[in-house]
């Protein structure tokens, strides 16, 4: 199973247009899916990568369009995600210089669990 293929299967809702110009999303990860083989045994927590993944992701969702990430200007991971958490993406897009940012926050409950920021560009 590809990050891609895991991430579609967790989507729950989403990504639905907020009055202040966001999307938001929501997720969940089942205990058996693979992105927890390993990380960590015992105690299986969502990998920060998934999560700049999840932001990438969603914004080609919003945009319909295929992205590449050109730069990880911010990647903060404040609270572990674990199997079986909706995890809630409020994910901002911004024309800068011919690329797109996108700012995600990432929540869990009423708790913030990360934030991102990436430098997307168009692939052909």
């Amino acid at each position: 199973m590809t990050m891609r293929n895991s991430i579609q299967a967790a989507q729950i809702r989403g990504p639905l247009a907020e009055a202040d110009g966001r999307f938001a999303c929501e997720f969940c990860f089942g205990i058996d899916d693979l992105v927890f083989a390993g990380h960590f045994p015992g105690n299986p927590i969502l990998p920060g990568v998934f999560q700049l993944e999840l932001t990438r992701l969603m914004a080609e969702a919003v945009l319909k369009c295929p992205l590449t990430v050109q730069e990880i200007s911010k990647a903060k991971f404040r609270l572990p995600i674990s199997p079986r958490e909706t995890v809630r993406v409020e994910l901002k897009l911004t024309d800068k210089d011919g690329a797109i940012q996108a700012r995600a926050s990432f929540s869990v409950g009423s708790q913030p669990a990360g934030e991102t920021i990436l430098m997307l560009g168009r692939t052909a």
